[in-house]
């Protein structure tokens, strides 16, 4: 691992300037009313003091870092608060009284000199480092809630133009065009599933989840869409009866238009999908029988802006696995009363 060099020098004069307090704290008269700058009694004071405030200024703010990292304030208001608490005053007890035993001074003479003004500084350190804390969360969260807006309307933009795109209107259109001469119920009954297609689109822009059931249930409008459109050459199994799950909308659906997009479908190699759940997670997966020429332009940032959108939805991240078979996984998100 490479060493941030710009972090040791600033880890550095943090502490050269905590050792340079610590003996002005003696040379003040706090630490040692009697002591001279000249008395070996000062500079053991001063070592004294300079050593215990760099263990509980760098200390408590390491301990500090540690448990907003273990405990968010976010998440864990009232535990993060109790552990930090309770940290604090354990590790600078024995911080203080590990320094004064390094010293090997009589434990009354030690404490007359230092530990009083030591809890008093370790309060204010530990006040300060525990809400530099708290704000630094905040603050991360309000950064979060900007990028999740930002990162939806981008969802919502590929999610729309994954279906209003040209190639996707024309191959639609086209094979309404065969099907009103052939049979005009299904013509019929083609138009309408078009239809709730594009209505779900529209009403889900500005939803970030759905329900399982509503997605399903656009799901079938659409590959009624391209089953028309291919037949026997692609094999659908969808096993997703009874699951209770929250779903980020159109996310399924784009998952099977990239697997149509970017393999070949034929009738010597259809392509089979299989939707199922397995161990909390919603899975799509296809066998893979890449196109060598792609008919319509990859954005290469569908995939990505899934695993975008989960980042903010579940704490379980979108597995994706490619060996024969293309396979992503999503994470069940659980359907709140």
């Amino acid at each position: 691992m490479a060493i941030d060099r710009s972090l040791v020098i600033k880890e550095m004069k943090s502490v050269f300037v905590l050792i340079i307090l610590g003996m002005l704290f003696a040379w003040s008269g706090l630490g040692c009313n009697e002591c001279t700058f000249n008395s070996p009694r000062f500079w053991k004071i001063g070592s004294l003091n300079a050593l215990m405030w760099v263990a509980l200024w760098k200390g408590n703010s390491y301990l500090a870092n540690f448990i907003s990292w273990k405990w968010p304030w976010i998440k864990f208001p009232m535990k993060r608060f109790i552990i930090g608490l309770i940290v604090t005053i354990v590790y600078s007890l024995a911080a203080m009284y590990g320094i004064i035993a390094l010293y090997s001074w009589s434990l009354q003479v030690a404490i007359n000199y230092s530990t009083g003004y030591s809890i008093l500084i370790t309060i204010i350190i530990s006040l300060f480092m525990h809400g530099r804390e708290f704000l630094i969360n905040w603050r991360q969260v309000a950064i979060d809630a900007e990028r999740l807006q930002k990162e939806n309307i981008a969802a919502h933009y590929e999610s729309l133009k994954s279906q209003i795109n040209p190639h996707f209107l024309f191959n639609t259109l086209n094979v309404l065009t065969n099907v009103v001469y052939e049979d005009q119920d299904k013509a019929a009954k083609f138009i309408k599933q078009l239809s709730e297609v594009y209505r779900y689109v529209l009403d889900t822009r500005d939803r970030e989840v759905v329900t399982l059931d509503e997605e399903l249930k656009f799901l079938m409008s659409y590959l009624y869409l391209q089953q028309i459109r291919f037949g026997d050459k692609l094999k659908l199994n969808i096993q997703l009866e009874g699951v209770k799950s929250m779903v980020a909308p159109l996310v399924v659906q784009m998952l099977i238009e990239n697997a149509i997009k970017h393999n070949i479908v034929s009738e010597e190699n259809p392509l089979e999908i299989h939707v199922y759940t397995m161990d909390n997670f919603i899975v799509v997966e296809n066998n893979l029988q890449k196109k060598m020429v792609f008919s319509e332009e990859s954005t290469g940032i569908g995939l990505e802006n899934i695993c975008k959108r989960y980042e903010f939805l579940s704490n379980t991240p979108v597995e994706i696995i490619q060996n024969d078979k293309f396979i992503v996984k999503l994470p069940v998100i659980p359907v709140h009363a």
